[in-house]
């Protein structure tokens, strides 16, 4: 007789485990508990964090409360206000509605709920410990709903693991909490950390105010409408003037029926229309708002509800297109023509006004490190010596070793440069295509560990001082790593609210714009954090300095210039990677090359 194996999950169980998939950490719970006082119609929404929300999270609202069999049942899994039936998924007009939120939350927390709907005299006082209700009590309190969650994952300790640090959770939080701000300029925000304002917003109505809180006032300043309507698809918001872009896609922001989310339908059509304007390997600064018939898209695609599917995307990603082209064309950005075949000067000449490789007065002698180096307080590299080879006396060797890259660098001769870009050279088995920023970047980022575990960085004084200010993700991580940034040469303190007094920059930066490269430096530090979920340490922020300080595409070199930059990247411990992990130089063999023409 066969035994049965298959059994039904007992209610804990199973609400830990929709916890896994809910509550990732403390900003998954702060996007579940926000969304639910949406729902209920809140105009004042207060949420304050301790310890990153780890140690508590206490959101406060005036929505229309609940309850006291309400506020029973939403504790259950799959109890839900917001559907009946499954066709109700592609006519929702609510943020939730999967019924999890709640229940995967107080499975694994310590969970305290206080609510009282209009109609009701009183209000109702839950306690629950690991997803069980302890206790129910009769309290006053006025129309609405308090939530405390407490020791946040206490009871699975596998899941702290991967939690970052205060500063990183309370980011992530932020954002969140900024997003849903932006979504509703109507509804008043306000975060407190450890009592001390995080975010906060009107609830004017006023769609720039919250923007304003999130990215900044400068940047609020810069940014245009878009409009676009098809019928079916309308698509309102906000994009900054092409001189207010980012290294990466941190400031991209989209919002479908009032939710926001990530496609890649809409992500493309934003980038692609943006480029075509402005052909920079930056990304804009946007917010776009879609509105679809609720039965175009399906939200029901993940349980964080962040992703969704459109039933006609080209629809969507023309509209969307649309409105950030005719904006763009409107405000005055119009797209110019260049010339499609690429120039490669082989002669050595070149007729462009050269841009300084280091920034710091270079002379065009042959020499590129001398004054930055001597700055930096770095001696130049010597080359690694080559070690002889033994001789095995035998009828059957060994086959020799391919001689160290390093090695062959040096008898690289640079024939020109393609498109500003690429540096064209003979080698003794082929021709070499090496992208010249990443190459630069990789000697700058061994010459600074160097001069870092020596005597730290070299820097120059500002006399006077600049003052930044930051929006309050970017301020958050800066206030937290000024001892890395230290370390690369920039001497930042903390000035008061968001703003920033820049006292010393690197001393190879005193002649290029170095309060932009600063910010682009934080943003992208800060999308690393958050996109990648990486965890910045002081490695990170001396990556980042190397390839800011990097000669970019698009520099014209002289021969002279490259040549030094082959050398000096042949004096590296590394010439294969830069330190991001893209390749340095492509090769095509004389083999190859012969295939290629039918020689072979």
């Amino acid at each position: 007789m066969s035994i049965d194996r298959v059994m039904l999950l007992d209610e804990h169980t199973a609400n830990r485990i929709a916890a896994g998939e809910v509550v990732e950490r403390p900003a998954s719970a702060v996007k579940e508990l926000v969304e639910n006082a949406l729902d209920a119609g809140a105009t004042r929404i207060k949420l304050q964090l301790e310890e990153g929300g780890r140690a508590l999270i206490r959101i406060e609202d005036n929505g229309c409360g609940m309850s006291r069999n309400d506020a029973i049942m939403a504790l259950q899994r799959h109890a839900t206000s917001k559907i009946r039936t499954a066709d109700d998924l592609f006519a929702l007009s609510t943020l939730g509605f999967r019924g999890e939120a709640l229940p995967s939350i107080a499975s694994v927390s310590h969970f305290s709920l206080f609510t009282r709907a209009e109609a009701d005299e009183s209000g109702v006082h839950l306690t629950v410990h690991s997803g069980e209700i302890e206790s129910i009590v009769e309290t006053a309190m006025p129309c609405g709903t308090v939530i405390l969650v407490e020791d946040l994952f206490y009871n699975t300790p596998a899941r702290m693991k991967f939690l970052k640090s205060t500063a990183a959770e309370l980011g992530r939080s932020v954002d969140i909490v900024g997003q849903l701000a932006v979504a509703h300029p109507d509804v008043s925000f306000q975060v407190l950390h450890r009592g001390q304002d995080a975010l906060s917003t009107p609830g004017n109505g006023e769609a720039l105010a919250p923007l304003a809180a999130v990215w900044g006032r400068e940047t609020a300043r810069k940014l245009i409408p878009i409009e676009f309507d098809s019928g079916d698809v309308t698509v309102r918001g906000f994009i900054a003037t092409p001189e207010i872009t980012r290294p990466g896609r941190s400031h991209e922001l989209f919002f479908v029926n009032g939710r926001s989310i990530k496609n890649r339908v809409v992500s493309h059509a934003l980038e692609d229309a943006f480029r075509a304007l402005t052909p920079e390997s930056r990304y804009p600064v946007a917010a776009i708002f879609i509105t679809v018939p609720p039965n175009q898209v399906d939200v029901n695609v993940h349980p964080t509800k962040t992703e969704v599917k459109f039933i006609r995307d080209g629809e969507v990603h023309h509209a969307v297109s649309q409105a950030v082209k005719s904006a763009l064309l409107k405000y005055g950005i119009v797209p110019t023509v260049q010339a499609a075949v690429p120039e490669i000067a082989f002669s050595g000449q070149t007729t462009h006004t050269s841009l300084p490789l280091f920034g710091v007065g270079h002379q065009r002698s042959g020499s590129m490190d001398a004054n930055i180096w001597s700055q930096l307080g770095v001696e130049r590299l010597e080359p690694n010596a080559t070690q002889p080879k033994e001789e095995v006396d035998e009828p059957l060797r060994m086959p020799e070793a391919p001689r160290p890259f390093a090695e062959l660098l040096r008898e690289y001769q640079v024939l020109g440069q393609l498109q500003d870009t690429y540096i064209i050279a003979k080698t003794p088995a082929g021709i070499a295509v090496i992208d010249q920023h990443v190459a630069h970047e990789r000697v700058i980022y061994e010459r600074l560990t160097v001069s870092r575990n020596r005597n730290g960085m070299a820097s120059q004084l500002l006399n006077p001082p600049v003052t930044i200010t930051l929006e309050r993700r970017e301020a958050l991580l800066l206030a937290e790593h000024t001892h890395s940034f230290k370390a690369s040469g920039w001497e930042v303190e903390k000035f008061g609210g968001d703003s920033f007094v820049v006292r010393a920059i690197p001393a190879s930066l005193s002649n290029k714009p170095y309060e932009q490269m600063l910010r682009d430096m934080v943003d992208e530090l800060v999308n690393q954090s958050v996109t990648r979920r990486l965890l910045v340490q002081q490695d990170h922020v001396l990556i980042t300095n190397a390839c800011k300080m990097a000669v970019k595409a698009g520099d014209p070199l002289t021969i002279g210039e490259m040549t030094e930059l082959l050398q000096q990247l042949s004096e590296t411990e590394n010439p294969y990677l830069c330190p991001h992990g893209r390749p340095i130089v492509v090769t095509i063999g004389l083999n190859d090359l012969e295939k290629l023409f039918k020689r072979a």
